[in-house]
């Protein structure tokens, strides 16, 4: 093969010269467009595509030919902008902020990260309590549908306010949970041991299903310790279907008349206080309709008491709306369900 350069070609040539049968463009906008020819058919590859050919406006922010940086020491400083003298925020930065939460800034404001859920998700809870007390008054089977709902809200309201959201296998094992626990009372004539029992199960049943995932450890003992009090506070409910029917009746009102109470704009000292009297007066009143007497008052103020604790569960570390409409709504007819049984074993 011949080392020769190909004819028609000068390597230190400026322009082109032509090949054999074509003749040289002496216009230059002729030779442009044979520039932009020979690009574009210099632009095939292998993969048989053709690139686009590059444009003024991609090349316009190139550093022309022979360019040299300046060093650092040659650049002159940008003078810096005077700080506004009232303004409230910082120079800018690069890497921006750690994101923290609602609560986590409430704290560093100095304000509270409790939220009380408001008179609406009360009205809920006092309808709900209701339809419990009414239900309880007609019969077992009567009772078990505000009952079931009531268990499908506190699964679902505890995850959201543990902040575990989607958690749809978590909410249905605990929903199931209770399903199972109602199932067992009225197949064991509404023995409290069907409760125990069926809570056992599912702890149980918790903690495989959280083996079986692939999650960081810690985040695997959160979601087993949501899992088991979501199931838990679900199955500990059935409590209103163990319980005597007119300690149900009630229990529920006293609840109903304490959260509405507590909703009521007053200072929290005062709210409590008055939330408690309520639900004594409400037991005294509910016990006469029901034949239960004088001790309705003192049932009636012990379910008061635990729905206030369910009440401030429901409202801490700044929860969203979803969670002031499910667990503000049930946690305190769940908290109470025990109070209910327990008391209304020992009085009626």
């Amino acid at each position: 093969m011949s080392n020769q350069p190909y004819e028609g070609y000068d390597p230190y040539g400026q322009q082109p010269q032509a090949w054999p049968g074509q003749q040289p463009y002496d216009d230059p906008y002729a030779a442009q467009q044979y520039t932009q020819n020979t690009q574009q058919w210099q632009g095939q590859t292998w993969e048989t595509q053709t690139q686009q050919p590059v444009t003024a406006a991609e090349t316009a922010y190139l550093p022309p030919q022979g360019y040299v940086a300046p060093a650092a020491d040659e650049v002159p400083a940008a003078p810096a902008p005077d700080p506004a003298p009232d303004s409230a925020y910082g120079p800018a930065t690069v890497g921006g902020n750690t994101r923290v939460t609602d609560a986590q800034r409430a704290r560093a404001e100095g304000r509270s990260p409790v939220i009380e859920p408001g008179m609406q998700p009360a009205a809920l809870t006092a309808l709900l309590g209701l339809l419990l007390a009414g239900a309880a008054a007609v019969g077992t089977y009567a009772l078990l549908v505000p009952l079931v709902a009531l268990q499908a809200v506190t699964a679902a309201g505890w995850f959201r306010l543990n902040g575990m959201w989607p958690a749809r296998q978590g909410i249905a094992l605990g929903f199931a949970g209770a399903l199972a626990a109602d199932a067992a009372l009225l197949v064991s004539d509404r023995s409290p041991s069907a409760i125990l029992g069926t809570l056992g199960v599912w702890v149980l049943l918790s903690l495989v299903m959280q083996l079986r995932s692939h999650a960081d450890p810690d985040e695997r003992m959160y979601g087993l310790m949501a899992t088991v009090a979501a199931a838990a506070l679900a199955i500990v409910a059935g409590g209103y279907l163990a319980a005597d029917a007119d300690a149900v009746t009630v229990g529920a009102v006293a609840v109903a008349v304490a959260v509405l109470a507590r909703a009521l704009p007053l200072p929290t000292p005062a709210s409590v206080v008055v939330a408690l009297l309520a639900a004594a007066g409400a037991g005294v009143a509910a016990g006469a309709m029901t034949g239960l007497g004088t001790p309705g008052a003192l049932l009636g103020a012990g379910a008061g008491a635990c729905a206030l604790i369910g009440h401030r569960v429901a409202s801490y570390d700044y929860p969203s709306r979803f969670v002031h409409f499910t667990a503000g709504v049930a946690l305190p007819l769940s908290a109470a369900a025990p109070a209910v049984y327990v008391l209304g074993r020992a009085l009626v």
